[in-house]
């Protein structure tokens, strides 16, 4: 094999696992060292320019960086990322936060930019575009800002003052905003003369359910999403006494659990699926379930059952999921009778869509594939050059992380248009780092003490009193103790491992006390396959790079170092008598708005 290019820095970003896997690149072990230095505010602030909303993901997030800690190698769980977010949220300093805020240029430079929807993606868009000088203008049909996130996610997992902060500190800098607006018409906003557009409105229709009795037990039958923003907004502040809930994702998971809250004695998830394939995140079942809500699995919906013009229940059809050859999966009826489910209301979770019909098609944006607008999963730009996508308007329901990242990604593309430059070719580059740490010297505590180390749980408010409350937040998260312990737990892996071949006697020292034998040094290979097979401990994980010394050593042999399963203990670069490997801080910060200037 070739050595490994590391010049780019790409090779040690996707080493630090956790801030690879997230969408926004939020530097993960920085934080988390400075959490456990009890430096809440400086924690929040490398959070709040990458994520936006630290607060609320510290609660919310679908948190893609759990599954991929490398804790989660060493022991079944990984480290608590996203609860030990909201442990910065929690103990910062606002004061410190609002004078840490970008400063505001008071001569514009003449560009205007509209948004619209009021979310996180439009949200980010502001934030990145505002201390460049734009005048941005934001519309909303809400009367407050924060999309979804404020109509969709109860409150019980996210505390309104919580949004309303993180929410202001972008509305703080200075955006028009022009709230209670609802937009019919794209082409009525295209007339009021903006430089660019971006349409943020997220996917704002609920997936129905279109079977017998569907019309006639209207009244007691509500889309989840709208259901649940009607709750939201006091229109809604009771349900009956027993509820049914369609669906297996997170929404479905907010509906039961909000029933509970405005009145409801028995709530039942049902979903078509087994129970193992539901979208929903597993913490948020479990938090569902540890309020005495059942999920029933492998039934199949057939009819709303309406007597004397009351919806009385619902048929359904038990039926076992089954699958072919190529792992997918039909579901077969079982052939027995219909199962009866009494309720008084269901709640309809079965999914989202998107919904553009203010978009006039003569504008010059074209539509493809369900009614979805032709969007550059780069640029996030449409084929009307001024207008741009991101979020679950661009490319369908995600999430909020998902959305932060894209609307950052549109703010270059934005910012790059408007100065006349191309939003494809001329992009700037992320910002990378590599320093050398000379341990014992650096600021951060470094223990190469890999050792076993169970998940602190997350502390819950006493079920028998949440549930009667919609507002009371469940999770109360970490305490500085706490906090401190679950901290620990990380493995720097932004400390990478780095091999200067030529300080390098091959005495086999660094093989001898790698805890994991992740260090080799071999015969090189034309084949990778082959070369990953012949190490100590085969190299499987093809997702995972292998690191290869430049040039042969002294004995015509190569470094070869699996990332896979290195744990960034240290040891290596503590035994080398010569100083061959060294322990380098790496830093990646994605590309934003204005940084090619």
């Amino acid at each position: 094999m070739k050595p490994t290019k590391t010049e780019d820095g790409h090779h040690f970003h996707k080493v630090v696992d956790c801030q690879y896997a997230c969408p926004a690149h939020t530097p993960v072990p920085e934080y988390i060292r400075l959490i456990a230095a009890g430096r809440y505010t400086d924690a929040y602030m490398i959070n709040w320019e990458s994520n936006v909303f630290p607060g609320v993901l510290g609660r919310t997030c679908d948190r893609p960086c759990e599954p991929a800690c490398r804790r989660g190698r060493v022991e079944e769980e990984p480290v608590a990322i996203c609860r030990l977010k909201r442990v910065a949220s929690d103990n910062k300093l606002d004061e410190d936060v609002a004078a840490r805020m970008p400063e505001i240029p008071k001569q514009k430079n003449g560009k205007k930019v509209a948004l619209i929807g009021g979310g996180p993606a439009s949200l980010t868009v502001a934030r990145d575009l505002m201390p460049l000088g734009y005048d941005v203008h934001l519309y909303d049909d809400q009367p407050l800002g924060g999309g979804f996130m404020r109509s969709q996610i109860p409150s019980f997992r996210l505390p309104e003052q919580v949004l309303n902060q993180e929410v202001n500190y972008i509305l703080d800098m200075g955006v028009i905003t022009q709230f209670n607006t609802y937009v019919d018409s794209l082409k009525a906003v295209l007339d009021k003369e903006y430089d660019a557009v971006f349409v943020g409105t997220g996917a704002p229709r609920g997936r129905d359910l279109k079977i017998p009795g569907r019309e006639e037990g209207d009244a007691n039958i509500h889309l989840g999403i709208e259901w649940l923003a009607n709750v939201a907004f006091e229109h809604t502040d009771k349900v009956g006494k027993k509820v049914i809930v369609l669906g297996g994702g997170n929404t479905a998971m907010d509906c039961c659990r909000t029933a509970l809250r405005i009145g409801a004695d028995e709530v039942k998830v049902i979903v078509r699926s087994p129970k193992s394939e539901m979208k929903a995140s597993p913490w948020e079942v479990e938090d569902a379930e540890r309020e005495g809500i059942p999920m029933m699995e492998n039934h199949v919906p057939l009819e709303f059952v309406v007597e004397d013009g009351k919806l009385v229940g619902m048929r359904f059809d038990r039926v076992e999921a089954k699958y072919d050859e190529n792992g997918k999966r039909s579901l077969v009826s079982l052939g027995e009778e219909p199962v009866l489910v009494e309720c008084d209301d269901v709640c309809i979770a079965i999914g989202q869509d998107n919904a553009f019909p203010w978009i006039e098609r003569d504008l010059g944006i074209e539509f493809g594939q369900w009614d979805m607008p032709v969007v550059n999963e780069e640029s996030f730009q449409s084929t009307l050059p001024k207008v741009f996508f991101g979020g679950d308007a661009a490319f369908g329901p995600a999430n909020v992380i998902t959305a932060v990242a894209q609307g950052h990604h549109a703010a270059v593309s934005i910012d790059l248009f408007l100065n006349g430059k191309s939003v494809l070719n001329e992009r700037p580059s992320a910002l990378t780092n590599l320093v050398s740490q000379k341990m014992g010297i650096h600021e951060w505590s470094y223990d190469n003490g890999v050792v076993e180390d169970v998940r602190y749980a997350v502390p819950h408010a006493d079920v028998a009193t949440s549930v009667k409350d919609r507002l009371l937040e469940v999770e109360l998260g970490y305490d500085e103790q706490l906090a401190f312990a679950e901290a620990q737990r990380c493995l720097n892996c932004d400390a990478q491992t780095v091999f200067t071949e030529s300080k390098c006697i091959e005495c086999d020292a660094c093989t001898d006390i790698c805890p994991t034998n992740c260090i080799n040094f071999v015969d090189n290979e034309e084949d990778e396959s082959a070369l990953r097979a012949k190490l100590i401990v085969p190299a499987n994980n093809l997702t995972q790079d292998l690191l290869v010394s430049e040039g042969q050593l002294q004995t015509g042999r190569v470094m070869v170092k699996d990332e896979n399963v290195c744990l960034h203990c240290g040891l290596c670069a503590e035994r080398c008598p010569t100083a061959a490997w060294d322990m380098q801080k790496f830093s990646y910060e994605m590309a934003k708005a204005g940084a090619e200037s």
